[in-house]
């Protein structure tokens, strides 16, 4: 137990009707101050959004997937949040949003590879 480390993690979702509150998972965001890792993974065929939902706006979803990359990565191109820290960073993607791209609360969990404890969560939790 001493080399595992507390990480935090959310589930993003794509709502397509925001008032019909039905979604899919789409990605898993992790964050874990002690490693001091923030990554993100997202689903990467977009037919399974498409069946889903027929007028699916792959364009605007792969928009979105990339801002939230950029934040995580803390790539300039992210614009403003990106220059936070991590946990600001974290924070703000984390946060409750009322659009067609929305994230699950905050789960916590231990691990000692955090890496693969976001590939894992992802396999649960999104394929």
């Amino acid at each position: 137990m001493l080399d595992k480390k507390l990480y935090e993690y959310a589930v993003i979702r794509y709502v397509p009707k925001v008032e019909r509150e039905e979604f899919i998972n789409i990605g898993v965001i992790l964050f874990s101050k002690q490693a001091k890792f923030l990554s993100v993974l997202f689903v990467g065929e977009h037919h399974r959004l498409c069946t889903f939902h027929p007028d699916c706006d792959t364009e605007q979803l792969r928009s979105y997937m990339q801002s939230f990359q950029w934040i995580c990565e803390g790539n300039p191109k992210g614009g403003i949040m990106a220059k936070e820290d991590q946990p600001a960073r974290f924070r703000w993607l984390s946060a409750t949003r009322s659009t067609i791209f929305q994230v699950s609360k905050i789960h916590p969990g231990y691990g000692e590879d955090m890496q693969k404890e976001l590939e894992r969560l992802f396999d649960e939790y999104v394929l």
